[in-house]
């Protein structure tokens, strides 16, 4: 029987080892992880993530072939197949600080490895690292290898979060990448064994290491670009008078061009696309490429330039103060469909509103108070440790409040900002939430989800992102 150790039980070793099971009764899969709380989670019927069909995956493969253990060093010692999921932060001091990646806990990772195999192992960089981390490792591996060899396979993931498992299920590609030797050629076929019980051989592609590191930053920054590029034309949109949504359909109907990832949004967010352009940007600039630095860095900064642009919208709107006056914000999540948090625009818009001293109440289907304050305190890049290393009791934020109810956030409100395209918050009784709000009331549409004209026609003045002004709102100057 092949023993699959997956080290880490975050957001893509937890799913990913799941349907793995599934599909491959015939292999044993243990999910590892220091975090004692994370995996009674996992063993639980609360499990530590929300993600569509998660639930159904795991309670058909828990305590069969797939298991949840914090007995880390074991499970690594039997197993044939090594991932290692773990967190790689961006650096926050040091070379390279705010762009390069912190592969701490990846090392710390491969010396546990190498102090603990008896026999050779298949290691496969699961979590997203920089080009050449494969080598450093293979360094550290053959370095302690006391006689075991180690093949190193990248095999980056490709999921989006909130349609996780149907990715899985069925991947646009699986990328496996690995040394060209005859080992490594060995190495890759193994791997490719184990996707082949449910993925069709042709979607299942192989390239050398540096390759697939490499085309996982790649993709990640030109999903970014789309998105930077379609709010950039938001702002060009609200100046004259265009409506982005039917710009970017016009667009989008090029087949080259395509309609996907082209959403005018209070900004993008998630744990991968901001730190794996800051990462590529860093390795461009180590390899002596400074204008393709700057090329990618401006992704980032159009990122933020729409965030601080939504700001600067809501408190000049609102007679250039919001100090002291409730705003509801309705939506945490980066996106619809998932809980996880990790850079979502929600942080630094509300961060902005209470820089203005705004009084401000939240309400995210998914996400809990515990975690949105813990968020509103932490610095940036913070949220990419592991747990047990965060701020444990954040400093509750006097002008925070959270509800569970969009109608408990927006009452008494001037104001409501929609920062996650949950699909509820299409079907809410806004004449309700306007009959309870101060007048004037304001709705700051930051994922053009309601329906402008019906929310003006019941008094609302209402801001959509790249949408033709309100009147109200053509007097206001959008740059603070």
């Amino acid at each position: 029987m092949v023993k699959i150790c997956c080290i880490g039980a975050g957001y893509v070793g937890g799913p990913t080892m799941a349907v793995i099971a599934l599909k491959c009764p015939s292999i044993e899969v243990v999910v590892v992880d220091i975090s004692v709380s994370r995996i009674a989670a996992w063993n639980s019927d609360q499990l530590p993530i929300y993600e569509p069909g998660l639930d159904d995956v795991v309670k058909q493969c828990r305590g069969k072939n797939l298991f949840f253990s914090t007995n880390v060093e074991v499970h690594v010692a039997e197993a044939d197949i090594i991932f290692v999921s773990v967190n790689t932060p961006t650096k926050t001091r040091g070379l390279g600080a705010g762009k390069a990646a912190d592969l701490t806990y990846w090392e710390s990772a491969a010396r546990m490895i190498a102090d603990v195999s008896r026999f050779d192992k298949i290691v496969v960089e699961k979590s997203t690292v920089p080009v050449k981390t494969a080598e450093a490792i293979e360094k550290i591996l053959t370095h302690n290898s006391k006689g075991v060899n180690y093949q190193i396979l990248s095999n980056p993931e490709f999921l989006a979060e909130g349609t996780a498992i149907q990715d899985l299920f069925r991947p646009d590609r699986v990328l496996i990448g690995g040394r060209e030797t005859p080992e490594g050629r060995r190495a890759v076929q193994t791997l490719k064994d184990v996707y082949a019980h449910w993925v069709p051989e042709d979607r299942i592609l192989t390239t050398n290491l540096w390759s697939a590191e490499l085309s996982k930053l790649a993709a990640n920054a030109f999903l970014a670009q789309r998105i930077s590029s379609v709010n950039a034309i938001s702002a060009l949109c609200e100046a004259t008078g265009a409506n982005v949504s039917e710009v970017a359909f016009a667009v989008g109907k090029d087949s080259r061009i395509g309609p996907k990832f082209l959403n005018a949004s209070v900004g993008f967010g998630g744990s991968c696309f901001q730190k794996d352009i800051l990462n590529l940007v860093y390795i461009c600039e180590c390899n002596g490429l400074p204008e393709v630095a700057n090329y990618w860095r401006q992704v980032i900064k159009i990122n933020d330039y729409q965030k601080s642009r939504f700001v600067n919208r809501v408190v000049s709107s609102m007679f250039n103060t919001v100090s002291g006056k409730k705003i509801a914000v309705l939506g945490f999540a980066f996106k619809k469909d998932t809980g996880d948090t990790r850079e979502t625009p929600a942080v630094d818009v509300c961060k902005g509103l209470l820089g203005d001293k705004a009084s401000i109440s939240i309400y995210d289907p998914q996400v809990t108070e515990e975690q949105i304050r813990r968020d509103l305190a932490m610095n940036k890049f913070d949220w990419d440790h592991p747990a047990h290393l965060q701020p444990t009791s954040p400093a509750a934020v006097k002008q925070v409040s959270v509800t569970w109810d969009a109608y408990a956030a927006a009452k008494g409100a001037h104001g409501v900002c929609i920062l996650t395209e949950w699909d509820e918050f299409r079907e809410l009784d806004y004449q309700r939430i306007y009959d309870d709000m101060q007048k004037p009331a304001f709705v700051f549409d930051g994922r053009n989800v309601v329906d402008a004209e019906k929310l003006r026609a019941i008094g609302f003045i209402v801001y959509s992102i790249g949408k033709p002004l309100d009147s109200w709102l053509k007097d206001m100057p959008a740059i603070a």
